[in-house]
């Protein structure tokens, strides 16, 4: 086989859907919290949240001068958003069931405890290939 051949989409790996559960309430009959089931998101997916959240910050003491800001908080809960495949996040049933009209309050009140959403986060950005969080990387580069 030729190296070219290699890197066919037909040799691509298939990233398979994972699964995990967020919440201890959110319970089966036998008390076992429900399990989520997340896909991967792309990289041009990921690209357009990013874009979608970040905006431009004067610089202090420079008034032409701006500077791109990405809103972390509303970059992992959009990207959540986009991995959840079960329970479909943009059910109107399931949002009116809990009060709320989009996707991203859903998912703040179903996974209500914060200790809960930080792990959720964790794991989702670990689930699309972040090695370390995306917090972690803004912290950095701010040092």
């Amino acid at each position: 086989m030729s190296q070219f051949i290699k890197f066919m989409k037909a040799n691509k790996k298939v990233r398979e859907n994972g699964f995990y559960a967020p919440t201890k309430s959110l319970c089966d009959e036998d008390g076992n919290p429900l399990e989520w089931e997340f896909r991967h998101i792309t990289s041009g997916e990921n690209e357009s949240i990013r874009e979608e959240c970040t905006i431009e910050v004067q610089v202090k003491g420079k008034p032409n001068l701006y500077r791109p800001r990405v809103q972390t908080g509303k970059y992992i809960r959009k990207m959540i958003v986009e991995s959840v495949v079960v329970p479909d996040l943009l059910d109107r049933e399931l949002q009116n069931s809990y009060g709320v009209e989009r996707a991203e309050d859903l998912l703040l009140a179903m996974v209500d405890d914060p200790g809960e959403y930080n792990d959720l986060a964790a794991f989702v950005q670990k689930f699309q290939g972040f090695d370390t969080s995306f917090e972690d990387k803004v912290n950095e580069a701010k040092n």
